[in-house]
């Protein structure tokens, strides 16, 4: 999503919680949290680019690749992660690193807070101890900000990622305004999004990029907006 477009980031209620950002290059989290992690975050963070931008001069296909590639069992573990996530989805491996970020800094500072939200781009990790309502942005969509998810405590930790083709630099085939995916993996509900989202051209195409997504193996739920219509389904619960 571009860098100005960022109100969509007090769409999710945090109270009590602490907010802050933290940036290297392209990567622009907004992080909710019991305590200020921004330290351990920044660690986390450039640990996790320097494994990608190592991997990337090796291989430049894993940047460009709009298929799957073969698994590598000597890659750094977020190197992995994608691959395999994205494989499963039928989708290049950059499809997935919004999320794959998130969900590995997640995983990082897990030991020192309770509550964690990281938002990357609109791709969350989700770890909470009591409800949380999610707001969806889609773009110019008249339904942008008014679908609204609760994600329960025992559901996390939990990935919400969505991909646009009207929002943003994600690369996307479809014209849907958002689709949001639901997974225990953040890295395979970015992957996903982009897969499911490639097969929304139009509104009459919402049930069929419904059906195919929720076979894909991970995917708990999925809500498509595409101009004035929606669907959903599998394990979505809306306020």
């Amino acid at each position: 999503m571009k860098y100005e477009e960022r109100t969509y980031r007090s769409l999710i209620n945090k109270d009590n919680l602490t907010s802050y950002n933290v940036r290297i290059a392209e990567s622009d989290l907004f992080i909710s949290s019991d305590i200020n992690l921004t330290d351990h975050a920044l660690k986390s963070l450039s640990k996790h680019r320097h494994s990608l931008e190592t991997y990337i001069k090796i291989h430049p296909e894993f940047r460009t690749s709009l298929l799957p590639l073969p698994e590598d069992k000597l890659a750094p573990p977020i190197i992995r992660d994608m691959l395999g996530k994205s494989k499963i989805c039928g989708v290049g491996p950059m499809a997935s690193v919004a999320g794959a970020i998130s969900e590995f800094v997640g995983y990082d500072l897990l030991p020192q807070t309770e509550n964690l939200i990281i938002e990357n781009g609109g791709d969350i990790f989700i770890k909470s101890k009591t409800n949380l309502m999610v707001s969806i942005y889609a773009g110019e969509s008249p339904l942008s900000y008014k679908v609204n998810l609760i994600v329960k405590p025992e559901e996390t930790p939990l990935g919400i990622c969505t991909s646009s083709a009207s929002v943003g630099p994600s690369l996307s085939f479809g014209k849907a305004d958002a689709v949001c995916v639901i997974s225990g993996s953040a890295t395979l509900a970015d992957a996903a999004a982009s897969a499911v989202g490639n097969k929304v051209k139009d509104k009459n195409d919402i049930k069929t990029a419904l059906d195919y997504g929720i076979k894909i193996p991970g995917v708990r739920g999925i809500i498509i907006i595409c101009g004035n219509d929606m669907g959903a389904i599998g394990e979505v619960q809306f306020v």
